[in-house]
């Protein structure tokens, strides 16, 4: 931890307190967007989303790296999750689909793509996972059918996609035939004809509003298709590989912030009672693992195995101290702390996002043998 990533930490641990005073409210409501639009904090985590080169506001001198790396979005991950992460996802930034624009875009798409986000303040939102497909991207049905008249039609659904009902803009995946190679992002905008989103009922991590969104014949001109410029095993699954890279170490750091803020107010609550000792020093050794896994993953972007391996541990670790936490306080402990309660369900939902971990597994260790069956 060099200066520049201790003035990082210390000014999203700063931040972070912003974000908790709005963790329960948005848990409440989290479809409430004047209440998000109008937060300092939030706005500034927007700004801090978009590439640097691409900021229309000044940010405040310790914040400038953040987008610089994996390690220093990792780094800042860590600390705000510790505010609330419902508020940290509920955030209006370029997120997933902003990485595939960046991976897969030419400059024109990506050019526009910024530029309806700075205009419009609007939520993304990026569809791969598929009502009866999961996390198996090989296997997608949503089909992009060329029309004679130019351009593409887009028809299926896609399912646990944040902001599905209230996203302006994003990336959806879908194939154009038989094989990996035909599968293609497009960039869609809201609204439009035959396009729909619905909320999920969610218990845990509600602030990113999950959703389901089908597509029934909805028009996609062929500018809007990605990777026209690229090779063609580089213009669909390899940029949402290259994106989830980025993403699941967010999503590790999450976990991890949001383990500690249940560890803090588990000692908070306990003053001066050691129990917590074991749980500590397991996510003090996980930041450790987590920073390598980050630094490692910015050496090596195309290599999936450590943006994997770190959700795969943190996203469990996060479950556990949750479990633990219920373990360590009085009963009815939950209720007579509803913040806590909120953390415990939250942390849930991470196995969940971008990749479950029968996938990461499969991604760590592709050629392990299937369990034998029998004695």
């Amino acid at each position: 931890m060099n200066g520049r990533l201790r003035a990082l930490r210390d000014g999203c641990r700063e931040l972070a307190v912003e974000l908790r005073e709005l963790a329960l409210p948005v848990d409440a409501e989290p479809h409430a967007e004047e209440r998000l639009r109008a937060s300092p904090a939030l706005r500034l985590l927007r700004t801090l989303g978009t590439p640097r080169h691409r900021r229309a506001d000044e940010v405040p001198r310790w914040a400038e790296t953040f987008a610089d790396s994996r390690l220093t979005r990792v780094v800042a991950n860590i600390e705000l999750a510790r505010g609330d992460v419902g508020v940290l996802n509920a955030c209006a930034a370029p997120s997933l689909a902003g990485f595939t624009v960046d991976a897969l875009g030419d400059q024109s798409q990506q050019d526009w793509f910024y530029d309806e986000l700075a205009r419009h303040g609007l939520w993304t939102f990026f569809g791969m996972t598929e009502p009866d497909h999961g996390s198996d991207a090989t296997a997608m049905r949503t089909r992009l059918t060329p029309r004679d008249s130019g351009g593409f039609l887009l028809r299926g659904a896609k399912r646990y996609v944040a902001n599905a009902a209230r996203g302006g803009i994003g990336v959806v995946f879908a194939r154009t035939g038989p094989t990996p190679l035909s599968v293609r992002a497009v960039l869609l905008r809201r609204p439009a004809p035959g396009l729909t989103g619905t909320p999920l009922e969610m218990l845990g991590l509600r602030g990113a509003c999950l959703g389901e969104m089908t597509f029934d014949d909805v028009e996609v001109p062929g500018e809007r298709l990605l990777g026209r410029h690229l090779p063609a095993s580089r213009r669909g699954l390899w940029g949402a590989n290259r994106a989830f890279g980025v993403v699941r170490l967010q999503i590790a750091a999450q976990a991890l912030g949001a383990g500690y803020a249940i560890r803090d107010q588990v000692c908070a609550l306990r003053p001066g009672w050691d129990g917590h000792r074991t749980v500590t020093a397991r996510l003090d050794a996980a930041r450790e693992l987590l920073l390598d896994l980050a630094a490692e993953a910015d050496a090596n972007p195309d290599d999936r195995r450590p943006p994997s391996l770190a959700k795969l541990h943190t996203a469990a670790l996060a479950v556990e101290v949750g479990r633990w936490a219920e373990s360590a306080l009085p009963p009815g402990s939950l209720v007579e702390h509803p913040l806590l309660e909120k953390w415990c369900r939250d942390v849930m939902a991470f196995e969940f996002m971008d990749g479950t971990s029968h996938i990461l597994r499969l991604t760590v260790a592709p050629d392990a043998a299937p369990p034998r069956e029998g004695p």
